[in-house]
């Protein structure tokens, strides 16, 4: 396994590894995250679960197993967070954030990459990006994959958390048990514990429990009406955050091997 960060790489290094690696781009947002969680969460949790997932992979070479070249691109800390104005955010529009994507992974194919996986922190970035990617791969000769972290598990199992949505593939609340479960793992230091304890809402946000399975409901000033988070973190702790993130760095690790299985250049 040949790991590269692409920012400390020579322009001959970063060519030379294009052929047979895959690029992996991570990308987050700036936004409130209530009254305890940092702006950067997004981008930070994409950051700890793509690092963890690297080391994972290199624990894995290092142990006999055919790991493919990785190239870890920077984080992209902007994402679409138009929702999240109502208290702060530093937010690109749709057609900007899908436009920003395209020139990347254009930049990364004339470099001469042919494999890119996007990792994704952000609910508001999750549909752009699949349709950038889709797009990519119409007009440039390259095989793209993209996911959102919290969808990848090791064993793909539902029903972790206090509510069981952990591990349900949808987005498990913003700033609530799971997201500040994982900052008390990753960043503790930027957590606020004390102002963690959020009172329930009644009725809880359309967005987060639609009416019926299968619908997407939008409802104007519903994040500001529920204070800027989806459930009460109070119960969120480091413990079940480790556990959380080592879940979704094996399950990124896992992916990464699959999508290498699926996707490597014979000669």
């Amino acid at each position: 396994m040949t790991h590269r960060n692409l920012t400390e790489s020579t322009w001959r290094e970063t060519r030379a590894a294009a052929a047979d690696s895959i690029a992996i781009l991570p990308i987050g947002s700036q936004e409130q995250h209530a009254e305890h969680l940092p702006m950067g969460t997004d981008t930070m949790l994409a950051d700890a679960v793509v690092s963890r997932a690297l080391a994972v992979l290199a624990e894995r070479s290092a142990a006999g197993v055919d790991v493919p070249g990785l190239v870890r691109l920077p984080t992209l800390p902007y994402g679409h967070s138009p929702h999240h104005l109502f208290a702060a955010a530093l937010t690109l529009s749709a057609p900007v954030l899908g436009t920003v994507l395209d020139e990347l992974l254009d930049s990364l194919a004339a470099c001469g990459y042919r494999r890119v996986l996007v990792v994704n922190g952000h609910g508001g970035n999750d549909e752009i990006m699949r349709l950038a990617v889709k797009r990519f791969a119409l007009r440039a000769e390259v095989t793209a994959a993209a996911c959102s972290y919290w969808t990848l598990t090791d064993t793909g199992e539902p029903g972790e958390g206090p509510e069981e949505d952990g591990d349900s593939g949808l987005i498990p609340g913003h700033a609530g048990w799971f997201e500040t479960s994982l900052m008390l793992a990753a960043r503790p230091e930027l957590v606020r514990t004390e102002r963690a304890g959020r009172e329930p809402v009644d009725p809880p946000p359309l967005f987060d429990k639609p009416p019926y399975p299968g619908l997407t409901v939008e409802r104007h000033g519903e994040w500001e009406r529920v204070g800027g988070s989806t459930d009460d973190a109070s119960g969120a702790d480091a413990g079940s955050g480790a556990r959380l993130l080592e879940r979704r760095a094996l399950g990124l690790a896992r992916a990464v091997l699959a999508f290498d299985a699926a996707t490597r250049p014979t000669a």
